[in-house]
């Protein structure tokens, strides 16, 4: 793997390598380069990891064609990864989020498989990969996150054989039934065994690898282990069976470790009284229902937001709810805009918004308050400590850290969390009222249940999921992953 001359001579003992970097390019009032806070889930979780290692995070900067030196802001050392307008339609909106996307979530929306959008996969990864080696000392730990960069492991693993790589997954790892319809199935596993530890969020998804490993490569997986040769009989090919442990081989840890939230944060946060006026003030506003239902997701097909439109629609159709007793506020923030399944879901959700608003709404209150943009964290917390019920109903997720950041917030023991069985939340939140979202009859009693639950049950669900989360929090996650990665530094190929 070529290098290009290093502009910036530092090195670094410790990396996060992401798809993004934590702050997005930004253009101020003035026409000024400025930096603003990413969203997303990843940028909350591995925030307070890098702010406690004096590392490196390496990212795109989230705008086309702006090749930055290094710079640090809030704490941090960040060195961004350039990537063209066309990169960006064929590794990210292409590739990344029109084929590996929606596989990797059940085939919710069918995959595209475009041989141009992988070689530009390919080139990106290549270039993320030889960005962190030029900035990571000698025996790094490097720790690449999720499904955009599946290649880099192997790439690093070749030209930097010094370093301690991990990989996680955020989304689910499919079944081989449907990873096996990747034409490049066999290079993407090549690519994540370059990894010494493979984390997923749920034992499902480690399971499915291991299988994947089994059918293409041929490699022997004992439980959490996969041997790995030091020399692939097989580069860049499916083997035609089970291969002979007759050489040397590396050891590969794969298996789940569930990532969370910095849980001390919203406890703190929910007991501010500037808080908690703003939370009393979102109910005037909404004028003061009896119960606030909340639904906070990305803009996607995978959250099952059409599925809670049409749920909580029937229930207004069926005189089960009445919209100046209850109401369903959704903020759904923008995402992969450019993508076409994105703007035919954006369209089909307002559509379905106003219909319900013009066929249910009362004066002075309205069946649906609808916002498509995102919130700052504050006003997140106060909108968890505002609803009555919060509404998790994705048909397929990596974990979901909006169910946990309710919980966490909700200081006072009140408040229903409905979350769905798909959703690998599910595995830990189980006094959660528990649905599948697919079945709409199934929904609406969750939601009356959450709607109609006597305040004891409420409090008694609550404090059980909240020891849960504080117990398990983004802190137990991080060091659960690199202890567990730091541990292989030392072990000896066998």
């Amino acid at each position: 793997m070529s290098q290009r001359p290093v502009r910036n001579q530092r090195q670094y003992d410790f990396i996060v390598v992401s798809n993004r970097l934590p702050v997005d390019s930004v253009i101020d009032g003035d026409g000024n380069q400025a930096w603003a806070p990413s969203p997303g889930g990843l940028v909350a979780a591995l925030e307070p990891v890098m702010h406690r290692h004096d590392g490196a995070w390496v990212g795109w900067p989230g705008r086309a064609d702006l090749d930055l030196d290094p710079f640090d802001t809030d704490g941090m050392s960040l060195i961004p990864v350039p990537l063209s307008e066309a990169e960006v339609a064929d590794y990210y909106e292409g590739f990344s989020n029109a084929t590996l996307w929606p596989l990797y979530h059940d085939v919710i929306a069918v995959p595209e498989f475009l041989r141009e959008w992988w070689e530009t996969y390919r080139v990106v990864n290549r270039r993320f990969a030889e960005r962190t080696a030029e900035v990571a000392g000698r025996g790094a730990v490097v720790w690449v996150q999720d499904y955009q960069l599946q290649l880099v492991p192997k790439l690093l693993r070749d030209a930097r054989p010094d370093l301690t790589i991990g990989f996680f997954n955020h989304i689910p790892f499919p079944s081989y039934g449907l990873f096996s319809q990747l034409p490049w199935r066999t290079q993407i596993i090549e690519g994540l065994l370059g990894a010494d530890v493979v984390g997923f969020q749920r034992d499902a998804d480690a399971g499915n690898f291991a299988q994947a490993v089994r059918r293409l490569k041929g490699f022997a997986t004992k439980g959490q282990h996969i041997a790995v040769p030091l020399t692939d009989p097989n580069p860049g090919r499916r083997a035609s069976g089970p291969v002979r442990e007759d050489g040397p081989t590396r050891t590969v840890v794969a298996r789940k470790f569930p990532i969370s939230i910095d849980a001390p944060y919203f406890r703190a946060t929910s007991h501010r009284e500037d808080i908690r006026a703003r939370a009393n003030e979102i109910r005037a506003d909404l004028g003061n229902p009896k119960v606030i239902m909340l639904g906070v997701d990305r803009l996607d097909y995978t959250k099952g937001i059409r599925h809670r439109l049409l749920a909580y629609g029937e229930l207004l159709a069926e005189g089960r709810v009445k919209p100046e007793e209850v109401i369903l506020v959704q903020v759904a923030s923008p995402s992969r805009e450019r993508v076409k399944s994105y703007m035919d879901l954006r369209d089909e959700v307002e559509v379905t918004v106003g219909r319900i608003n013009g066929e249910y709404s009362a004066i002075g209150h309205q069946a649906i308050s609808y916002h498509h943009h995102s919130y700052p964290r504050e006003e997140m917390v106060a909108l968890y400590l505002a609803a009555d019920v919060m509404l998790v109903t994705a048909l397929r997720d990596g974990m979901n850290l909006v169910a946990k950041e309710y919980v966490a917030s909700r200081f006072d023991n009140d408040g229903v969390l409905v979350l769905s069985e798909f959703a690998g939340a599910s595995d830990e939140l189980k006094r959660a009222v528990l649905v599948n979202p697919h079945d709409i009859e199934g929904l609406k009693e969750a939601m009356m249940s959450a709607i109609e639950m006597p305040p004891a049950e409420r409090a008694m669900r609550m404090r059980s999921m909240r020891k849960r989360v504080f117990e398990d929090d983004v802190e137990k996650w991080s060091s659960g992953f690199l202890d567990t990665l730091t541990a292989r530094r030392t072990a000896e190929p066998t």
